[in-house]
């Protein structure tokens, strides 16, 4: 005979099917009081707390929606370990919604320890550090996820790979000098930012109109006066504007991150704030155009907490330092907690 959990669980569906949300909540919640380990019922409380997709589209979560939703994702993950949906989800609030970049290592090593081949919490927790300016510890992630010993990638983690291959690349030339630290407020970075506040970052659109079209237009004009005088010779004038545009665009994208590396380092401090829950950017940078159009990139969920913690007005330490997980341990986490209880 089924008992009431049971019964409850069934309704939990109906309703879901039939799109009342609150409702699902509502019972989900009363599921996870009468049996804790209900993994089902904490997913379902996740699922239902965040907002529904509107014609595709998801809507943003506010701040208590998200915090919700993360702690009943970690009664997930402790209840069925494999759920890297789960993991995934919870990945994403903490970093865009949450801004808890320290917590997010975390989160990521612990998936780690219960599936060390898997490339995928190495590819997030590299893409952490190198938001925090920690390099040196992204490129020994690195190593290891490219090692012979991890799981077969498919095509999405490929590209995902390269991705913060390049991004640990690019970030470590452009501050090879010096690596900005926002959380000591004499660092020579701070000036730079605060006489271009009143600029916003180029766009790439803007940068692509400005630098590469007018390159690309200019060799490429050339080469159809030059060779495009027969129908082979304008599909070869094709191929090389085509070839100039890529590679043109590729060898501009550094340059483009380094026109705009103010608003970067901006968006590290705002980082930095998020994770230490101290403030760190300056009263006259605060409030700028540059500041105002950084933070407006952010989530509502992020932004709501970023402004709780600056009414807070705790100044962060010069000497402060990011918590980070120990990298090198992929023993089981939850193994050991289930010892414990037998």
């Amino acid at each position: 005979m089924a008992n009431k959990a049971d019964m409850l669980w069934e309704d939990v569906l109906e309703l879901e099917e039939a799109g009342e949300r609150q409702e699902a909540l509502d019972l989900c919640r009363q599921i996870t009081r009468m049996e804790p380990d209900h993994a089902a019922a904490w997913k379902m409380t996740a699922r239902m707390t965040l907002p529904a997709a509107r014609r595709g589209v998801q809507d943003m979560p506010t701040l208590s929606q998200a915090a919700s939703a993360y702690a009943a994702l970690q009664n997930v993950v402790r209840l069925e370990p494999e759920d890297t949906e789960s993991w995934a989800l919870g990945g994403i609030l903490l970093v865009d919604h949450l801004g808890m970049l320290e917590e997010a290592l975390e989160w990521w090593q612990q998936r780690r320890q219960i599936k060390p081949e898997d490339v995928t919490p190495l590819i997030e927790q590299i893409a952490i550090l190198v938001r925090l300016g920690m390099y040196s510890e992204a490129s020994e992630l690195l190593e290891i996820m490219f090692d012979s010993g991890m799981e077969q990638p498919d095509r999405k983690q490929l590209m995902n790979m390269d991705r913060v291959r390049q991004m640990v690349d690019k970030a470590a030339k452009m501050e090879k000098e010096e690596i900005f630290r926002p959380q000591n407020p004499k660092h020579p970075r701070w000036e730079i930012i605060g006489r271009m506040k009143t600029r916003k970052p180029l766009s790439e659109t803007f940068f692509l109109f400005t630098f590469v079209a007018p390159i690309v237009f200019i060799i490429g004009s050339i080469a159809m006066s030059v060779l495009g005088g027969s129908q082979y010779g304008f599909i070869l004038v094709f191929l090389i504007i085509l070839g100039l545009f890529s590679g043109i665009s590729r060898a501009g994208a550094g340059l483009l991150q380094k026109l705009n590396r103010h608003a970067l380092d901006l968006e590290r401090a705002i980082d930095v704030e998020a994770t230490s829950a101290k403030i760190c950017v300056p009263t006259e940078i605060r409030g700028s155009k540059l500041y105002n159009h950084t933070i407006g990139k952010r989530t509502e969920a992020f932004q709501d907490r970023h402004s709780k913690i600056i009414e807070s007005d705790e100044i962060i330490d010069k000497k402060w330092k990011p918590k980070l997980p120990d990298f090198s341990n992929t023993e089981s986490w939850w193994g050991e907690a289930e010892e414990s209880e037998d």
